[in-house]
C-alpha cells in the first residue's frame, strides 16, 4: 500500500502540515509507506479554461495528478478558510480534474484538519467532501479534526493529547484497512462514466462493491 498524504496549506509552519507528518509516520508503522507532500511543492495559477485550452495542464497539476495515480489512497489535511476550503487546495482539485481519465475517480480518501479554533477545521473538511464526491472519490465516512492545533503538538511532533493521538491511529489503520481490501479484493469492474456524454470506451475501472 502506497499513501500519498497532502497537506492543503502553503503556508511555513503550518499546523496541518505538522499534522500531515504525523499522519504520514502512523501510516508508515501500519506497514504501508508513506510520501507526504504539501501544496507548495505542485505550484499552480489559478484555474483559467483559457489557459488551459492555450497552454494545457501545468506541470504543478501533471505532477500531482502523477503522485494521486500512483497512490492507492489519498489523505488531504486541509485548513479552514471561512468554513469552506482553502482556495489553493480548490485550484489544485480543478486543475488535476481536468486531466482524462481524472485520478479522483474510486480514489479511498481520508480527510483530517487542524486549525485554532474549537471546531478543528471540521467544517471546511464537510465542504472539501462536495468536490471530491462529486468526481468519484470513496471520502472515508469518519474524519478527524485537531482543536486548539496551535498548542496540541509536542516538541517532537506528537499530539499533547494521548486519547487524540490514540484517535487518529485508529482513524487511519481503519482506514487503511479499507484501502487495502478494495486494493486486494476486486469484486467488480465498471466502465467509468463521470458525465452522460463521456464516450463508451472510456477505461475500465476496477471497483470493490455489492
Amino acid at each position: 500500500m502506497h499513501v500519498l498524504v497532502l497537506s492543503g496549506s502553503l503556508r511555513a509552519g503550518s499546523v496541518n502540515t505538522r499534522l500531515g507528518s504525523l499522519v504520514a509516520e502512523s501510516v508508515t508503522r501500519a506497514g504501508a509507506t508513506a510520501q507526504s507532500l504539501t501544496l507548495g511543492d505542485f505550484p499552480m495559477p489559478p484555474y483559467d479554461g483559457d489557459t488551459e485550452a492555450e497552454d494545457g495542464l501545468p506541470p504543478g497539476a501533471l505532477a500531482l495528478r502523477e503522485r494521486i495515480e500512483a497512490a492507492q489512497a489519498l489523505i488531504i489535511a486541509s485548513p479552514e478558510y471561512n468554513a469552506s476550503v482553502p482556495g489553493v487546495l480548490k485550484n489544485a482539485i480543478d486543475w488535476v480534474s481536468r486531466y482524462r481519465p481524472q485520478p479522483f475517480k474510486d480514489k479511498q480518501t481520508l480527510l483530517v484538519s487542524a486549525s485554532p479554533s474549537m471546531v478543528g477545521g471540521n467544517r471546511g473538511l464537510w465542504a472539501l467532501r462536495v468536490p471530491l464526491e462529486h468526481l468519484g472519490a470513496r471520502v472515508y465516512p469518519d474524519m478527524f479534526s485537531l482543536a486548539g492545533a496551535h498548542q496540541a503538538f509536542t516538541a517532537d511532533g506528537a499530539l499533547t493529547d494521548p486519547g487524540l493521538g490514540e484517535r487518529l491511529t485508529t482513524t487511519i489503520d481503519s482506514f487503511l484497512d479499507l484501502a487495502e481490501a478494495d486494493t486486494r479484493y476486486l469484486c467488480l469492474q465498471r466502465r467509468w462514466y463521470e458525465f452522460l456524454g463521456d464516450r463508451t470506451d472510456a477505461p475500465v475501472t476496477s471497483r470493490a462493491q455489492d
